[in-house]
């Protein structure tokens, strides 16, 4: 077991590596292939949580195949947006609400979860809305506010698990979503603002990005063995 156990953390730190390696050097230059790669290696990391729960019978396993798929959707709209903004932006707002599904499988729905959702989305609106610094076309605002509520909702339930269940697993999560939030703040600014900033926006939205997505991976891995 032990054996077993250091394998994976060997997989582990080779896909943890490239991913990084992958950001930073899509940072220094934009090769749509290096994003490619360094996204495929995240959902590698959910792949290789979710076969470690099969094999040591971690709860939930439904939680780790529902986190893999959100990581897939992230990676294809990670992509897409590169090549067409709204079809990735959907792509994106969809494995937001895969994620936001399996945070539910982790810790049951309840309506308070809601609260936290809510206060985030209403803020996130009012920036999109009433900050004077962003440019939008009509159907491209109302994709934004879109995507903003989902991401808000998303976020706001990992917030709501930590408050009621203060463990690791959920810890991890909600950092990993704090950054993924934060990350496409950084993108809203950097794609729509007027502000002569896109570089240090640029550079904060990947830098914050990869790290959210291999702790979203990662994550499944971190449930406590069943009694």
């Amino acid at each position: 077991m032990k054996k077993i156990f250091n394998t994976f953390n060997i997989i582990y730190l080779l896909l943890i590596i490239t991913t990084l390696i992958g950001d930073i050097f899509y940072i220094l230059d934009t090769q749509l292939w290096v994003k490619a790669l360094a996204s495929a290696s995240f959902v590698g990391i959910g792949v290789v949580s979710l076969v470690y729960t099969k094999i040591h019978k971690l709860p939930n396993l439904s939680f780790a195949i529902t986190m893999v798929i959100g990581l897939t959707f992230a990676m294809l709209g990670d992509i897409v947006l590169n090549l067409e903004f709204m079809i990735g932006a959907i792509l994106f707002a969809v494995g937001h609400i895969i994620y936001f599904i399996a945070y539910c499988i982790l810790c049951r729905f309840k309506w308070t979860d809601l609260i936290a959702g809510g206060i985030i989305s209403l803020a996130s609106v009012l920036v999109i809305l009433f900050i004077p610094v962003f440019t939008f076309s009509a159907s491209m605002k109302i994709l934004i506010l879109i995507y903003a509520i989902v991401i808000s909702f998303m976020l706001g339930k990992s917030l709501s698990n930590l408050i009621r269940e203060r463990n690791l697993i959920n810890l991890i999560i909600f950092i990993g979503s704090l950054l993924f939030f934060f990350s496409d703040l950084m993108l809203l600014f950097d794609n729509f603002s007027n502000l002569n900033l896109h570089n240090v926006f640029g550079l904060l939205c990947l830098a914050s990005y990869y790290p959210a997505e291999i702790l979203l991976a990662l994550s499944p891995s971190l449930q406590k063995k069943a009694e």
